[in-house]
């Protein structure tokens, strides 16, 4: 049986030089995060309901940090998942992500926000489809739940074999596709290096949105244009959302997606 060293080898193989090639600009990306601080700080402010953030695959709740900071200085009570590492929906993972969102709902009496990043947003997805009355809207970055990743075999066999457990998530809910009962946002990437912009697409309809910004698949979740964004529809009134607007500047920020 290959080890975690060789099943990441094989992953990475798979993605090509190029597109793994473009990450390379999460540097410059964390970099445009502090100079753009004037920027987001105009974002809308928050009405202090409580956001829960779940990491991407192989990160915790301190790469998570800059975004839960961010959220913060808006005024939302943002929330770290709290299981450590995240190596793959292993059993008892999402049983434990959806105590952590029942504490939460229950604590604040208030319905809970789901940021998931890459990996994190398909827990995110799945949350909100198995308790859609305690959940406000769901976010995802980079998630990969379209496409061939609908059913992300290749993706559990790796992480099976990295991590030695039986993975993979409980469908209860229908295909990993179809989109939760509550107001969701895939922001996205063209130029992702590591998941193809076109399996993070969603079927837009009338609570279900994209919104493409040009970053990294690492930069995602501290990008200033994936912040700006997350910010921006955090603050829809909950029960009146509406599709971000790309009007002005955001025109030009936020093209439209092009034809996949």
């Amino acid at each position: 049986m290959p080890n975690a060293h060789q099943a990441f080898d094989h992953w990475l193989s798979t993605l090509g030089p190029l597109r793994l090639a473009l990450e390379g600009r999460v540097g410059w990306e964390f970099g445009a995060l502090f100079a753009a601080q004037p920027w987001l700080a105009q974002s809308p402010r928050g009405d202090g309901h409580p956001v829960l953030v779940l990491p991407r695959f192989l990160g915790c709740d301190l790469s998570t940090q800059p975004l839960r900071d961010f959220l913060a200085r808006l005024g939302y009570r943002a929330e770290p998942w709290g299981l450590g590492v995240n190596l793959g929906p292993r059993a008892g993972v999402m049983d434990a992500c959806l105590e952590r969102l029942e504490h939460l709902h229950a604590t604040h009496g208030r319905r809970v926000s789901l940021i998931g990043w890459s990996l994190g947003g398909l827990y995110a997805r799945e949350l909100a489809k198995e308790a859609p009355e305690q959940v406000r809207l769901v976010i995802t970055l980079g998630t990969p739940f379209a496409g061939d990743q609908s059913d992300p075999s290749e993706l559990w066999r790796l992480q099976e074999r990295m991590t030695g457990e039986s993975i993979g998530l409980p469908l209860r809910h229908g295909p990993l596709d179809q989109a939760p009962p509550v107001p969701t946002t895939s922001i996205l990437s063209r130029s992702d290096g590591i998941v193809h912009w076109t399996d993070s697409l969603e079927r837009e309809g009338p609570i279900t949105e994209n919104i493409l910004v040009e970053s990294s698949h690492l930069g995602l979740a501290f990008n200033p244009l994936s912040l700006h964004a997350i910010a921006d529809r955090l603050a829809q009134p909950e029960d009146a959302w509406r599709p971000f607007e790309r009007t002005g500047a955001r025109a030009w920020l936020y093209p439209a997606l092009p034809r996949a």
